[in-house]
């Protein structure tokens, strides 16, 4: 992957907790190409603006990132997934404190090294230092924010409305922002911006995610893909699986026993899908029992049929799950499944079992 900034901006070392995310997150890293294209061709076509990276859990987005950090040096980073860093306060302060350092090594007059009380209020001081970098930065040069994790931002302490992380709606020449978060509704983005913007979905590029994963099984894990499907496109799938065939774990205890980091992962999923749709639980825990069941994308109409329910209300269901089903057009109507074979098997179980 080629360097995208031509010239390195000054900035601090990221804290010691990202540093971390970032060695463990690109460890192993293969591939990805067509996504780091693309991130390169928005930022020589644009000059400014959001780059968002979506795609289902475990596909990779958080390696992309932290790979991507890693080789262009002079770059923002910030993690969501960390504990405590879900918050609009908790950013602003790391994420201003960082540019402030930026903005005093170009030489800005005026700046202290103390934030102002209004900092975690809204993005008037994040503005502000993003304006007065972008006034010294030479042609050459960009400033670019990484935020990993959109999906997981707890908006309950921000004013309503307000742009998740109470991002700018607007950005000075040469400021970007790249952003990743699993699939979300289009009118329920978090952001309201007037400035470039472009959306790559992973989803979209299926032979070039079974190549990358394929090249990951082969580079770092010996050819070791007799139990793994020659389509697979998940990463954390195939690293947690891979890694319990090298422990020497058979196949059928692997089918009947999930490696805990994994069923941890999928315990994770089913809390958040039940939190969003507790107050239609019941309604919600039958559509779940059509969907574990379903190899194949299906559609409201056929659900709703099925539990002489209304569609309204199923179609509310898939909506809060969004980020955990996988949509298919056919013939001009929108089918559904859960992301992943590996999930749907463990909720089927799981679901068997409480019966």
């Amino acid at each position: 992957m080629n360097n995208i900034t031509q010239s390195t901006i000054n900035i601090p070392r990221y804290p010691p907790v990202f540093e971390q995310i970032i060695a463990a997150k690109k460890h192993n890293f293969v591939g990805r190409e067509f996504v780091f294209s693309a991130i390169n061709n928005f930022l020589n076509q644009s000059d400014r603006g959001y780059f968002t990276i979506i795609g289902e859990p475990g596909i990779g987005k958080s390696a992309i990132l932290a790979h991507y950090v890693s080789q262009n040096p002079g770059i923002v980073y910030y993690n969501v997934e960390i504990a405590g860093k879900s918050r609009a306060e908790e950013f602003l302060t790391t994420i201003c404190t960082q540019l402030i350092e930026i903005a005093q090594n170009q030489g800005s007059k005026n700046i202290t090294a103390d934030l102002p009380e209004s900092t975690t209020e809204n993005s008037g001081f994040l503005s502000l230092l993003l304006q007065k970098i972008s006034d010294r930065l030479h042609p050459e040069q960009r400033l670019i924010i990484t935020i990993d994790g959109c999906d997981r931002i707890d908006i309950s302490s921000q004013a309503r409305g307000s742009n998740i992380f109470y991002l700018p709606r607007y950005l000075p020449e040469k400021v970007y922002f790249i952003l990743t978060r699993r699939p979300f509704l289009r009118e329920k983005s978090g952001l309201l911006i007037e400035t470039p913007a472009q959306s790559l979905d992973l989803s979209a590029y299926p032979e070039q995610n079974v190549a990358d994963v394929q090249e990951y099984i082969n580079i770092y894990l010996n050819n070791q893909s007799k139990q793994i499907g020659n389509d697979e496109t998940n990463f954390m799938y195939v690293s947690e699986i891979l890694a319990a065939i090298h422990e020497d774990i058979s196949a059928q205890n692997l089918l009947d026993n999930l490696p805990q980091n994994l069923q941890f992962y999928y315990q994770n999923h089913w809390q958040k899908m039940n939190l969003t749709t507790s107050e239609l639980q019941s309604i919600a825990l039958q559509v779940l029992k059509i969907l574990v069941q379903q190899e194949e994308p299906i559609s409201v109409e056929i659900i709703a049929e099925i539990l002489d329910e209304d569609e309204y209300e199923i179609n509310v269901i898939l909506d809060r799950w969004r980020e955990f089903l996988y949509l298919e057009t056919i013939a001009g109507q929108i089918r559904y499944r859960l992301y992943h074979a590996s999930f749907r098997n463990w909720l089927r179980q799981q679901l068997e079992s409480s019966a």
